[in-house]
């Protein structure tokens, strides 16, 4: 009953109205037609007479019926007049009329023709090319991002949904203008959205045919409707910025005698053009010869957040899209150079400052040496540390075995007893900046003894290279020593310094015991019973002069190789006392400087600081601030100058750890284990450092942890 209506005049059935007077269209199915708005553009004048000539042989005196509005497609001849007001309207009231709209045939087949547009969409229930209903929707704001697959079957389920009184138990045809649905009943379904729609399909008897889309007119014309446009909000950006720059323009007086001479003759302004207000030059925005605009400009598509303190190559193209002026190139490039940020952070493109200075050649064996520890080795009878000496100019060696954790007093004792007592005191002693050879203890010991101690440059430990290579010969000694089980390592350093000793040296030709001893080591099965011993001793030291100049001369020469080859990759740079400039620091990888709390993105250089002198050829004297506690002597690869004048806060230097103190003091007991080592145990505390996190806690040996820091409570 609930279908059924009782006392009514007029009952909709089927798409029509049957009433006394008989049976008519429903209202419903011409509504968009008749509430089709004017157009107001050549474009939505062309859809609506596209749509209208469809139906044309249906409309007696369509051609006359539309000469006001086809003459508004002649130029510059769009001017909505009465007469087409008269023409719009009357050409909507034929195609809205019971001879235009058929009624339904059920024995003949249906024809649904469907369009989907970026707005909405449009459909048409037709027979045999005669309109029976048409239908238009603006699609809702979840649609709007869907494909344009989806849209078209969106379009076809919506029109087969709303006519399905006429569509459902007779087969239909579905025309739409996308290629690809005209194979959905054939193709596999592979997403959800195909499956929806297969299934709000289901129960319908149909075919899809295609149809292009300037063919398919009518449904394209009611997708595309001028009030379905008049929905999208259009707004146009105004830039206070290019206001202001236009404004300048006009009131600067050289750039309007500039505008003047474009507009009266451009062919001597070939490069500019003047239009809508604005001078070009090139296609881009021309900027008035002002410092400051310029800069502005500048700074802002550089140190700007799309800017990002690019290179000057990044910055001129970023800035040429917009905006051009006469030697703007150069001008970027220098702003960028000048760029104190970038300066401070970037990255240095080139091959690192800093010619090779060989060290002095010496005059006589063991007036001048060096000194290096070789730390981290495995503990064996408390000694986990070797001392290395080298004599520069014979290259003859001691390796010292040590405890750790030692002192200067320590190590100075030890190079008393095992170096003092065969050679003496040395005239120069080069070492680099361990703690153990800044120390109070150290400097004051060896200064009383006449010695000159040496020390590599801030953070450049290569000043001192001929016993970091020594160390990686030694190390690889041992380490190939005990992988043969030979023995243990204090058992084996004097076997090494044997090996070392009388082993053939590249840099002077010879061993470095024939060179300072003058004779070639014995074997140990070799026994070479003496002669005359007066006349040994004359010849022997005749030897041994005539060895001292071939041994400098050996010197020498690979001196003279390395710094061919170093030089050949490095960069020459030299400052003038009074340049300000940036220092590079990296704390960490420099254990003497405490680690930053976000190490990747600090400063890579801080400064500017000014120099103060200059210290042979490659090294440079820094007035640091008076709280810095590095050494202002640093190598000439740690520096680069500053550029531009402007002044800029100095930021602090990073803290520098005493050298008297461990380099890392614990926080906190974190756990404790006990771990296997060899055919004994050994127990190990897990310890979290200062100024560092759980993450990076270490594990230790108790009995070397209490010897170390004996005041830690634990």
């Amino acid at each position: 009953m609930s279908n059924c209506e009782f006392g009514t005049s007029t009952v909709e059935y089927l798409g029509h109205i049957i009433s006394a007077q008989g049976v008519a269209v429903d209202p419903v199915k011409i509504e968009i037609i008749r509430k089709w708005a004017k157009p107001k553009t050549l474009k939505g004048l062309r859809g609506f007479l596209g749509m209208a000539s469809y139906y044309r042989k249906f409309v007696p005196n369509f051609g006359i019926i539309a000469k006001p509005l086809t003459n508004m497609f002649k130029k510059d001849s769009f001017v909505w007049s009465p007469e087409a007001e008269r023409a719009f309207e009357e050409l909507k009231l034929s195609m809205t009329t019971t001879p235009v709209l058929a009624q339904p045939d059920f024995d003949k087949e249906f024809v649904v023709e469907c369009d989907a547009s970026c707005l909405g969409i449009g459909v048409v229930l037709s027979q045999d090319k005669h309109p029976i209903a048409f239908l238009s929707k603006t699609l809702a704001h979840k649609y709007l991002g869907l494909s344009i697959y989806d849209k078209e079957m969106l379009a076809v389920v919506y029109a087969v949904q709303h006519w399905r009184p006429y569509l459902l138990g007779h087969h239909f045809k579905i025309i739409t203008d996308h290629r690809t649905l005209q194979h959905f009943l054939d193709q596999r379904i592979t997403t959800p959205a195909q499956q929806k729609w297969f299934l709000k399909l289901i129960g319908y008897d149909y075919s899809i045919a295609y149809r292009s889309g300037p063919n398919n007119v009518v449904p394209d014309a009611l997708s595309q409707q001028a009030e379905l446009m008049s929905l999208m909000g259009v707004s146009t950006p105004i830039f206070k910025f290019m206001e202001d720059l236009q404004s300048l323009c006009e009131n600067d007086a050289e750039t309007r005698t500039l505008i003047d001479e474009v507009q009266r003759s451009p062919a001597t302004r070939k490069n500019f053009t003047y239009r809508d207000g604005r001078l070009y030059y090139k296609g881009r925005f021309y900027v008035p010869e002002i410092a400051q605009w310029r800069e502005r400009i500048m700074k802002e598509f550089h140190e700007g957040k799309e800017g990002g303190h690019s290179g000057w190559l990044r910055t001129y193209k970023r800035v040429s899209r917009n905006f051009l002026w006469l030697g703007v190139k150069k001008m970027i490039k220098i702003y960028v150079s000048e760029c104190i940020i970038c300066q401070q952070n970037h990255y240095e493109a080139v091959a690192p400052p800093g010619l090779l200075q060989p060290n002095p050649i010496p005059q006589g064996a063991w007036l001048d040496i060096s000194l290096d520890f070789i730390d981290g080795l495995p503990n064996h009878e408390g000694m986990s540390t070797i001392l290395v000496v080298v004599d520069r100019l014979t290259k003859y060696g001691h390796f010292i075995a040590l405890s750790h954790p030692y002192t200067a007093k320590s190590v100075a004792t030890a190079f008393v007893h095992n170096v003092f007592k065969l050679h003496g005191m040395p005239k120069t002693m080069i070492t680099d900046r361990d703690p153990i050879f800044l120390s109070a203890f150290w400097k004051s010991f060896f200064a009383l003894q006449g010695t000159q101690l040496c020390k590599s440059t801030a953070y450049h430990p290569q000043t001192e290279g001929q016993t970091e290579s020594l160390n990686k010969v030694l190390e690889q000694y041992l380490r190939c020593s005990i992988c043969e089980k030979k023995g243990n390592r204090p058992d084996m350093l004097p076997w090494a310094e044997w090996w070392y000793n009388s082993t053939y040296h590249s840099a002077i030709k010879m061993s470095p015991f024939q060179a300072l001893y003058g004779i070639s080591p014995l074997t140990i099965q070799t026994y070479m019973p003496g002669t005359t011993a007066v006349h040994q001793v004359d010849l022997q030291l005749r030897d041994r002069d005539e060895r001292l100049k071939i041994l400098q001369h050996n010197i020498q020469l690979p001196q003279n190789r390395m710094k061919v080859y170093y030089d050949k990759y490095h960069t020459e740079r030299e400052f003038a006392v009074g340049d300000m400039i940036f220092l590079k620091l990296q704390p960490y990888r420099q254990s003497s400087i405490q680690k930053r709390k976000s190490q990747k993105l600090a400063p890579r250089y801080f400064g500017p600081y000014q120099v103060t002198a200059k210290i042979g050829k490659v090294a440079y004297k820094l007035q640091l601030p008076a709280s810095a506690k590095i050494h202002p002597m640093f190598h000439v690869s740690l520096l680069k100058k500053k550029l531009g004048s402007s002044v800029v806060p100095r930021p602090h230097l990073p803290p520098i750890l005493d050298s008297d103190k461990s380099h890392w003091y614990p926080n906190k007991i974190l756990d404790r284990g006990m771990f296997k080592k060899g055919n004994s145990a050994e127990i190990k505390w897990f310890v979290q450092w200062e100024n560092s996190i759980e993450d990076d806690a270490t594990w230790m040996n108790a009995d070397e942890f209490m010897h170390k820091f004996p005041d830690f409570k634990t």
